[in-house]
């Protein structure tokens, strides 16, 4: 009899592969919500991946599983954890990292990220990613835990950069150094959420184009694109929220098209978490992305725009 926390799925009914081997070079994707499901089945074929938050998939089965079987038969996955608190002070879930792992196991996606970032404390749980300070303690703590994790999947993790609001006094490292520490020890790679730059940047004060400057882009395995909004603190200053909810600004296109200039065409995600638009006006967002993706491949690639 299994045991009431088993968390095994069952193994493929054929040999190899259960889905076509995922291929995102190149692609532009969206997050899937499953208000979009049917539009997603019923309209023309989309020619990206999807994303999915690891965290609402880790249920042994039910139509959350049905609908991402399906989509999973036609395209490839990105799977983003959400809840693992990496940069968290105690030692991770082994319950939650268990079901990590099965749910990429059971997927087999293209890309698995988390974040930089903590969101537990022993028994308490935060409905946020929160901030860490950049010490030698912490990059210790942050890299034990990639390891952890993976150990467990098998496979290369990427690492998303955060969007911030506070700064700890008692960092001794830049993000960028820190990342590329954790990158040195880790073997991970990095998922550059080119919208949490521009959100830090404004919020701290600092220029985001010599932070990107100095961001270790041949680590990088996915780009997340996202909208924002700026609201005002209680002290009267202006803030800028990582939402989700709205369409990627101007100028988080811009320093997108330089980025992917510089380091080729990168699987890029348009991340919109709430206030859903129609799948075709996600769909739009993806198209855009894929456009200056293409114009970077065909650079690369010597072929005149006009005839590729």
């Amino acid at each position: 009899m299994s045991h009431p926390l088993d968390v095994r799925s069952p193994r493929p009914l054929r040999e190899g592969l259960r889905f076509p081997a995922p291929r995102v070079h190149g692609r532009a994707g969206v997050s899937f919500k499953p208000e979009h499901f049917a539009a997603i089945m019923e309209g023309r074929p989309f020619g990206g991946f999807f994303e999915v938050h690891a965290e609402n998939y880790m249920g042994a089965g039910g139509p959350p599983h049905r609908m991402l079987t399906r989509l999973r038969e036609t395209y490839p996955l990105s799977v983003h954890g959400v809840c693992l608190s990496i940069g968290g002070e105690g030692p991770l879930d082994p319950l939650h990292l268990a079901r990590f792992a099965v749910l990429v196991e059971r997927y087999e996606p293209a890309l698995v990220s988390e974040h930089l970032a903590w969101s537990s404390h022993g028994d308490v749980f935060y409905n946020d990613l929160l901030p860490l300070p950049y010490t030698h303690k912490t990059l210790a703590r942050v890299c034990d835990h990639i390891d952890a994790v993976q150990n467990a999947i098998g496979r290369t993790l990427l690492l998303e950069n955060p969007s911030t609001y506070v700064r700890f006094g008692a960092s001794q490292f830049s993000e960028t150094e820190f990342l590329r520490a954790i990158v040195a020890r880790t073997g991970c790679g990095l998922l550059l959420d080119v919208n949490n730059a521009f959100v830090s940047a404004a919020n701290h004060g600092y220029d985001v184009s010599t932070y990107l400057s100095d961001f270790p882009l041949s680590a990088v395995g996915e780009i997340h694109l996202a909208g924002h909004r700026a609201q005002v603190d209680a002290l009267g200053a202006s803030v800028l929220i990582d939402s989700h909810d709205c369409a990627v600004l101007d100028a988080v296109w811009t320093l997108y098209a330089g980025i992917i200039a510089k380091a080729g065409p990168i699987p890029t995600l348009i991340e919109w978490d709430s206030a859903l638009p129609a799948f075709e006006g996600l769909a739009r967002e993806a198209a855009a992305a894929q456009r200056l993706l293409d114009s970077v491949a065909e650079d690369i690639a010597g072929v005149p725009h006009d005839a590729a």
